[in-house]
């Protein structure tokens, strides 16, 4: 969605609001399984002392699997939108800086970057999850496995005094 940026460029306090939907055949995480509707985003771009602030929210439903037990859970990720627009070239190196082209800019670009800059590098399905049993494999969210502790070899000796004590 391109959104023409003439009228607001040179008045100080105009804005023009946007509403759009990410396509998500390039919102491709191997966490994600699928979004259960396109990621939505709406909000406005103003001009605030001669500087272009885009600034919105957007919201994702999708299906997500788990980083540490692997289940599908549903996830509806929501985030802050907050992007500067520039046309000055010596700007446009910095990469928090957003490029105002022919007058305009492409929303739709600037949220999937910002969408995918946002995007959590480890999913879970909730913050205590207790993940897999490393041996057996049981998801321990479901209860404890029947596997015995692993000891540690350096306490090995210590491991067969206590033994031999209860023996006795």
């Amino acid at each position: 969605m391109r959104i023409d940026l003439r009228k607001i460029a040179d008045n100080p306090g105009e804005s023009v609001a946007f509403s759009c939907d990410l396509d998500t055949g390039d919102l491709d995480f191997d966490q994600i399984t699928a979004y259960t509707e396109k990621p939505h985003a709406e909000g406005q771009i103003r001009n605030t002392a001669g500087i272009l602030e885009l600034k919105g929210a957007l919201t994702a439903p999708m299906t997500c699997l788990c980083d540490r037990c692997g289940e599908e859970f549903s996830l509806i990720k929501e985030m802050d939108l907050d992007a500067v627009i520039s046309e000055d070239e010596s700007e446009l190196e910095n990469p928090d800086i957003f490029p105002m082209e022919d007058c305009g800019v492409d929303v739709d670009d600037i949220v999937r970057t910002l969408f995918v800059l946002g995007v959590e590098t480890k999913f879970l399905c909730r913050p205590e999850c207790k993940g897999l049993c490393p041996t057996c494999g049981k998801n321990l969210n479901e209860g404890p496995c029947n596997c015995k502790k692993e000891t540690d070899p350096r306490m090995a000796v210590l491991e067969q005094l206590l033994d031999n004590k209860e023996i006795e």
